[in-house]
């Protein structure tokens, strides 16, 4: 019986999600739209994107990507966590499909940020590098989306993000570096 009753509980909360996703739909086409945050929020989806293609190391863009796709699952998983617990949201929505996230961070900001940072200065010692990375990230990027109001930390401290973003740098670091990678026809 309890499994019945659960699968109506899903239902219930499931047609919950589908009344909030249409809200903020609504929200995003009568209130949002017309915003430069909105359109700012939408350029973040793109910019980064030219600004790798333009900028980015041609002979290690297959190694790159890898380290961005982690970067992007790594990301959307502690994010989707992070929300299921109430410790930040998002208030500004650019894209309703997924209300709750930040998409232009996940798959623009993060993956591209990374992916630059792991670029440049190659030689560099990868401790202070992921530091120096973090620390921008965190206490510059996050705290700038908090004064524009697209990121509500609610209780959550700065550091925590910096150990978020040392995490992901460090682990893209760790899969760019591998040394076995070779063409699927030499094996």
């Amino acid at each position: 019986m309890a499994f019945k009753e659960g699968l109506a509980q899903s239902e219930k909360a499931y047609n919950q999600f589908t009344e909030v996703s249409s809200l903020f739909a609504k929200t995003v086409r009568e209130d949002f739209l017309s915003t430069w945050q909105w359109w700012f929020g939408l350029a973040l989806f793109i910019v980064p994107w030219i600004v790798w293609i333009i900028f980015r190391k041609k002979e290690s863009t297959g190694r790159l990507l890898l380290g961005g796709l982690l970067t992007i699952i790594l990301s959307l998983t502690i994010d989707l966590a992070a929300l299921s617990l109430g410790l930040w949201s998002y208030p500004m929505v650019i894209i309703p499909l997924a209300p709750f996230l930040f998409l232009p961070y996940h798959f623009s900001l993060a993956p591209v940020a990374v992916m630059l940072a792991l670029q440049i200065k190659p030689k560099m010692n990868t401790l202070l590098k992921g530091v120096i990375f973090s620390a921008i990230a965190a206490f510059g990027g996050m705290n700038f989306f908090k004064a524009i109001g697209f990121y509500n930390a609610k209780n959550w401290s700065t550091l925590y993000d910096f150990i978020i973003f040392f995490t992901l740098y460090y682990v893209a670091y760790a899969v760019t570096t591998v040394e076995s990678y070779s063409k699927l026809d030499e094996a």
